[in-house]
């Protein structure tokens, strides 16, 4: 199975811009050149239809559990049917969602023949996420969120636990996130078990992005 590398562009200025664009050609030579990991890149809806001309392995960052409607400033689950993307995230930190409604977006999307990739802030949640069988689950502890400070290493036992809570559901992959920030970060929760990342302001905040994701890329095509 191919490690992951999640990247969440959030709404940093450089998720609009240019350096998105780049981000998407890096991606994209990267994809081509190592065949051991995977590459999502998260974007906002807004520029779905710039970076699929680019890299084609992107997801949208949040959907809502929506049937077509008179939901104004809303993205209706139905729509992914129209939308070129591979998933979406969901229930991440910065838009929770309940739990009734994250089983109606996994379910549509099964339906759509779409991924979902659903965040969880503990081992518990991460749990009664997997019943719902998602495509996959990142696990991430909301205080180290942006941190800097590594989940891998600072709370290890948040990644063994959600694996051993997930996997005594399902085999559903699980990816590590929060403060996740150079490569031994990712390496570490890879050697924990984790199917790989979910990272946002490592690649989005740096000074040379591309660099950031080429030596993360190499560093998890190694393991």
């Amino acid at each position: 199975m191919k490690y992951v590398f999640a990247i969440n562009f959030k709404s940093y200025e450089t998720a609009y811009n240019n350096v998105a664009l780049e981000i998407a050609k890096t991606a994209n030579q990267l994809s081509s050149k190592y065949s051991n990991v995977r590459i999502i890149l998260s974007v906002p809806s807004v520029m779905i239809s710039k970076i699929i001309n680019i890299y084609d392995d992107i997801y949208l960052q949040h959907i809502d559990p929506l049937d077509y409607g008179a939901y104004t400033g809303f993205l209706s689950v139905d729509s992914l049917k129209y939308l070129e993307v591979k998933g979406s995230l969901i229930n991440h930190s910065e838009h929770k969602i309940i739990y009734r409604d994250i089983e109606k977006i996994v379910k549509k999307m099964k339906e759509l023949n779409k991924e979902s990739l659903v965040c969880a802030d503990t081992p518990g949640e991460a749990a009664g996420i997997a019943y719902l069988n998602p495509s996959m689950i990142a696990v991430e502890p909301p205080e180290l969120i942006g941190s800097g400070i590594p989940v891998s290493k600072a709370k290890p036992e948040v990644i063994t636990e959600s694996l051993k809570a997930v996997k005594s559901v399902s085999n559903i992959p699980v990816l590590a996130g929060a403060g996740i920030t150079i490569p031994d970060d990712a390496i570490k929760a890879i050697e924990l078990g984790s199917s790989g990342v979910l990272i946002a302001s490592a690649v989005m905040k740096s000074k040379n992005p591309n660099k950031v994701i080429i030596d993360f890329v190499e560093k998890m095509n190694s393991v």
